[in-house]
């Protein structure tokens, strides 16, 4: 008995280094790959002038590294060559610069950029739930709900939208 129950231990504890191993090597593999295209972009872009593709892939390893002063000149680079190559899909980045904007706190310029996407995509979700999360943070609740509701008719299921539509709703008629 004894020993069937140091063999169920002994299979849970390797079980959970064995989680643990592959999660390292999963988050290792993928900061490398991060490291990887962001030397490579870095390089090819200080030589040459970049596409849009590349600068805004370069602004968005800067955000995910949260380094958002290196991100918000590339996003703009990003719109300008799109516009020189006569790119039509510009919500993404004009998104990506509004939430670099909202990361540091300038919340005015963030629903200008998502405004801005949604001019571009009027159903990108993504963007309406950053809408709605920057009016939030201006305490422009019948606007944050507003964004809310207009991204649950394009995404009934949105589990943030869902949430934070909820939310307010009892605040609003609290």
């Amino acid at each position: 008995m004894d020993n069937s129950l140091a063999v169920v231990y002994l299979s849970v504890l390797v079980g959970i280094l064995g989680f643990a191993v592959v999660s390292v090597f999963r988050q290792l593999f993928k900061t490398r790959k991060r490291e990887s295209a962001l030397s490579r972009l870095r390089s090819k872009l200080s030589k040459d002038k970049g596409t849009a593709q590349e600068y805004y892939e370069l602004a968005c390893i800067y955000s995910e590294k949260k380094v958002y002063t290196q991100a918000i000149p590339l996003f703009q680079k990003a719109l300008k060559a799109a516009e020189e190559e006569g790119e039509e899909n510009t919500a993404p980045i004009y998104n990506g610069l509004g939430y670099a904007y909202f990361a540091q706190e300038q919340y005015d310029l963030a629903i200008r950029q998502y405004k801005e996407a949604l001019k571009f995509k009027p159903d990108y979700v993504v963007a309406l739930n950053n809408l709605g999360h920057a009016y939030e943070r201006k305490k422009l609740t019948a606007q944050a709900l507003q964004m809310y509701e207009e991204a649950l008719k394009f995404a009934p299921n949105n589990a943030t939208a869902k949430r934070r539509a909820e939310s307010l709703r009892r605040l609003v008629t609290a």
